[in-house]
């Protein structure tokens, strides 16, 4: 690189930093800089032209002025004509502006390409290297597509000097990662290969990163690199420390490419040639040995990149997995690694040893290590390396040392770190069923776990643990007395309460016999945690007493006192009620035969594999987001816990996934009423039983619709005040006058919504005959399906009861579901019709976009039909925090540093619809200095872009 001159010193830049520095404040900053700005946009304009000095320092100003936050919207042709320049300072300073402030879209890239083609085309290594970095650094698919072709055979070029075959192959590797498409496989991938054989070290490691990328995508077209990297790796491990010497780092040579030639090599398995595989393996030996030699520095550099050379061949080592020696070692090498002072050496020696436990050729090695592992597991002081001891504790245990790694778990669970509990917790109960050989120990084992830490054992665990008592004969007495057992304790944890309510009602005639289990004491046990529950359990427990009248006729009356009592038929919870009516109702009028039918065992459930372990799965994979099942959307639109458990857990259609899946059939004769009360709609055979939400039949029936004092009146005049309030946020309050108060929960997933809404009496007078239904217009029933479950036709003064609406939007549209209330206070037939704030932007799926992707995206959605725009006065004030948490909560990802001008907003987002997808992109540019705001929004369909334009415009 040329030497930059003293004269190039730039003395008014370095004035105008020195100004900047010295501001006493924010404010001072400011005008200091704008008074630059304006005599930087004099000059630019100014009628005498410009040498290329003061072009280079005002453009640096700007680009000092842009790194300090501050837009720069001019300057950017005097940039492009530094290019031009001859001068290597003034040329580096018109790449640099470029690379970091002109956009890929810009206007400008057709001259910047060009100016870009004639350094290349120049043979003057420096400016090659310098348009090679702009290209790299801008990455566009513009440039991409201007010389993706031309930089292969820069690459390959016999005349290419090093320097610039380096930021050649670092140039093509950052367009494949940004444009693979447009990378084009020809001749030059086979010459390419064999610039690892090239005398300079720099050339061949950013040769090796190169074909490293392009050997995972097509490994075919570079197997030849196999022989060519062992022979280079080879040499260097051989090699003395002064043979290599610039590319020596601490006593240890080359380590940057010997980590790069390792990890080409893992792209393939292990050489067929029996002479190519013995110097591979000599290679690795070798490595192995060097770990063992004493340090030739005490300094932590060399430790370091002798350790990093060294993990990657025990890498490749387990890769192959073909060398049972060369295994066994690496497995030693990392046991010696374990009681290592330095933390993260631990670290790394428990994550490999997790991979070596899964080849049969070192399981047994590692296996030798357990009491060093368990140990790091109680004493180390770091969570994260504890969390890898329990990662190669799981990876380890076989039948033989089962039931030592989780009693060992178990130990440990009670005092582990919160963030780790749950991972141990499933994997407890992963290993627990895999080698239990007694099932009498798995019950105990997983009753062990409920109350140890019973916070963190998920629904997937008990359901589990009742899925397999079911299926196994012998273990069913015997889990029914143990859980029995547990539930003595005086304060048991709600998971137990739920297998112990399951198992008993199941097969808790299994331990009748004894007077100390009689059907009574077993009632009368489980009862005594009802009062301590949630709304959910209680449900299960309803569910329990009703088989209990089944199996245990003697305690009917005693379960029918319970049945019939105020806390249950009159419950606030609407399926507490429910079902405390329908199991009232089913005891006092069916026979003992219907009994013996509705209420049978369940029957065995289908082997499959255990959800325990696809949980696990899901929780160690990268970017794990919730469900909508497990998480709600917030005003913002972000996702976080929901608060109200109970409504949650009622609302989740997977909450007996693992016992009844709803993706497979039911067993046939499958019991409907050992249900969780997720698992209770309106759509259940046994929900129905009483007819409480059909019309009853015109003959004669023994079950009567006991509930049908509805009048009829015509509908009210709608109410809209509060719609739009809705559009970015699903919860909150619709709909109150001086006696009603209707409030709304709402969650939304793909083409699905749920909607929970709340009526509340403020009056002290009961509402009588209360009824609601939603109506639609012709045109809006065949785009949304509304189902309304039924709600209770009585409301106590000040109490408030809960209406669950069931939609599902078939295709796009515009108009929105009335909901029509009607009841008596005081005599009189009040009627209310209320707008639902079901809007076709409740239905969007967040979509994450890079820039590139975004404006491919953006120039395809380009027709005149699909792109709606709208300009509009602000309606409450402009502020920043407030624009983002509605687009937010509108239901689009939020983009960042896609445009340009970083007071814009861009989001991108689908709407899910039953018979389509719509992609939507949209633009929010606000104008503060006006009070202005400027909305594009372009979609596939017209029709979305004007709805989804006027909801949101309607929010600033």
């Amino acid at each position: 690189m040329p030497a930059v001159s003293k004269g190039d010193g730039m003395r008014g830049l370095a004035v105008f930093i020195s100004d900047i520095r010295n501001c006493k404040s924010k404010e001072a900053e400011i005008k200091r800089i704008n008074k630059e700005l304006a005599n930087i946009r004099s000059k630019f304009k100014g009628d005498k032209a410009l040498d290329g000095y003061s072009k280079k320092k005002y453009v640096c100003k700007l680009l000092f002025i842009f790194l300090l936050g501050h837009d720069i919207d001019f300057g950017h042709m005097e940039a492009v004509n530094l290019l031009s320049s001859n001068k290597y300072t003034e040329k580096q300073i018109g790449y640099l502006f470029i690379s970091v402030l002109v956009n890929s879209n810009s206007d400008l890239i057709r001259l910047i390409n060009n100016g870009i083609k004639n350094d290349l085309a120049s043979r003057n290594p420096t400016f090659m290297n310098l348009a090679l970095h702009c290209i790299a650094n801008v990455g566009s698919r513009e440039m991409a597509e201007a010389f993706a072709s031309e930089i292969p055979n820069i690459l390959v070029a016999g005349d290419t000097m090093d320097s610039v075959k380096q930021s050649a192959a670092l140039c093509l590797l950052r367009l494949n990662r940004t444009s693979a498409d447009l990378v084009p496989m020809g001749e030059w991938t086979a010459r390419v290969v064999h610039l690892l054989n090239d005398q300079h070290l720099g050339v061949v490691t950013a040769a090796t990163s190169l074909i490293t990328t392009l050997a995972q995508k097509s490994p075919d077209d570079f197997k030849t690199s196999i022989s060519l990297a062992v022979a280079r790796l080879s040499r260097i491990v051989t090699s003395a420390s002064i043979d290599l010497q610039d590319y020596t780092y601490y006593f240890v040579a080359a380590p940057w490419l010997s980590v790069k030639l390792l990890r080409l090599l893992q792209c393939y398995p292990p050489p067929e040639d029996a002479a190519l595989r013995s110097r591979l393996t000599e290679c690795l030996e070798t490595i192995l040995n060097k770990a063992q030699e004493p340090p030739k520095s005490k300094k932590v550099q060399h430790s370091n990149a002798k350790n990093a050379v060294l993990f990657e061949a025990i890498s490749l080592i387990i890769h192959h997995d073909s060398e049972p020696t060369l295994l066994v070692r690496a497995c030693n090498q990392l046991g010696q690694f374990l009681q290592h002072r330095e933390t993260n050496l631990r670290y790394l020696a428990l994550e490999s040893m997790c991979t070596l436990a899964s080849s049969e050729f070192s399981h047994e090695t590692v296996k030798t290590h357990i009491e060093t592992v368990i140990n790091a597991l109680k004493t180390e002081r770091d969570v994260s390396v504890r969390q890898r001891a329990v990662d190669l504790l799981y990876a380890m245990c076989d039948r033989s040392n089962a039931k030592q790694i989780v009693a060992e778990m178990l130990s440990y669970l009670e005092t582990a770190d919160y963030s780790i509990r749950e991972e141990i917790v499933l994997k407890v109960a992963i290993l627990a069923e895999k080698y239990a050989v007694d099932y009498t120990w798995y019950v105990d084992t997983i009753l062990n776990l409920i109350r140890i830490a019973g916070d963190y054992v998920s629904e997937e665990v008990w359901y589990r643990v009742i899925q397999i008592v079911i299926n196994r004969d012998d273990v069913q007495g015997y889990a029914a007395k143990t859980v029995f057992e547990a539930l003595q304790a005086p304060a048991c944890h709600e998971n137990l309460v739920k297998v112990g309510g399951y198992i008993l009602g199941e097969f808790g005639n299994l331990i009748a016999g004894d007077s100390r289990s009689s059907p009574l004491v077993q009632f009368n046990l489980l009862h005594s945690k009802f009062h301590l529950c949630s709304v959910p359990t209680r449900a299960l427990l309803l569910s329990a007493y009703i088989k209990f009248i089944n199996l245990f006729p003697e305690v009917k009356a005693t379960i029918q006192d319970v049945l019939r009592s105020d806390s249950q038929l009159r419950n606030a919870d609407v399926e507490l009620q429910q079902r405390a009516v329908e199991y009232l109702r089913l005891s006092c009028i069916a026979s003992t035969d219907i009994l013996a039918t509705v209420l049978e065992e369940m029957p065995p459930f289908p082997e499959r594999e255990s959800s325990i372990l696809a949980k696990l799965k899901r929780k160690k994979g990268p970017g794990h987001l919730p469900d909508i099942d497990d998480a709600r959307r917030n005003v913002n639109g972000s996702t976080e816990p929901s608060e109200n458990t109970e409504a949650t857990k009622k609302s989740s259609p997977s909450l007996m996934a693992d016992l009844l899946p709803t993706n497979r059939p039911r067993p046939a004769s499958s019991s409907p009423i050992m249900l969780s009360a997720g698992t209770m709609g309106s759509t259940h055979p046994f929900t129905d039983l009483l007819n409480l939400n059909s019309t009853p039949p015109s003959g004669a029936s023994l079950l009567v619709d006991v509930f049908s004092d509805i009048s009829t009146a015509a509908p009210a005049e709608v109410c809209e005040e509060n719609f739009l309030r809705f559009v970015c946020k699903n919860n909150g309050v619709i709909y109150e006058n001086q006696l009603l108060q209707i409030g709304l929960k709402s969650e939304y997933r793909q083409n699905l919504g749920r909607i929970y809404v709340f009526y509340g009496n403020k009056t002290s007078t009961q509402f009588l005959s209360f009824s609601s239904s939603v109506t639609s217009s012709d045109t809006l029933k065949a785009q949304l399906n509304v189902h309304a479950k039924t709600v209770d036709p009585v409301i106590e003064g000040g109490a408030q009861v809960q209406q669950i609406l069931n939609i599902e939007c078939v295709s796009d549209f515009t108009d929105a579901p009335v909901l029509n209330i009607q009841f008596r206070y005081g005599g009189t037939l009040q009627n209310i019709g209320v707008k639902l704030p079901v809007m076709l932007n409740k239905f969007f799926q967040p979509t994450e976009m890079l820039s590139q992707d975004f404006f491919q995206r953006w120039k395809q959605l380009g027709a005149p039909q699909q792109e709606v725009q709208k300009i509009f006065k602000a309606r409450h004030p402009m502020d920043t925090d407030v624009t983002k948490a509605k687009i937010l909560g509108f239901g689009v990802a939020l983009l960042d540093g896609v445009d340009p001008n970083p007071a814009n907003f861009v989001g991108a987002g689908v709407i899910h619809t039953k018979n389509t997808q719509v992609g939507c992109l949209l633009r929010l540019e606000p104008n503060t200095q006006a009070q202005m705001y400027r909305l594009t929004l372009r979609t596939s369909r017209d029709s979305v872009s004007q709805r989804l334009c006027d909801l949101l415009s309607e929010q600033f």
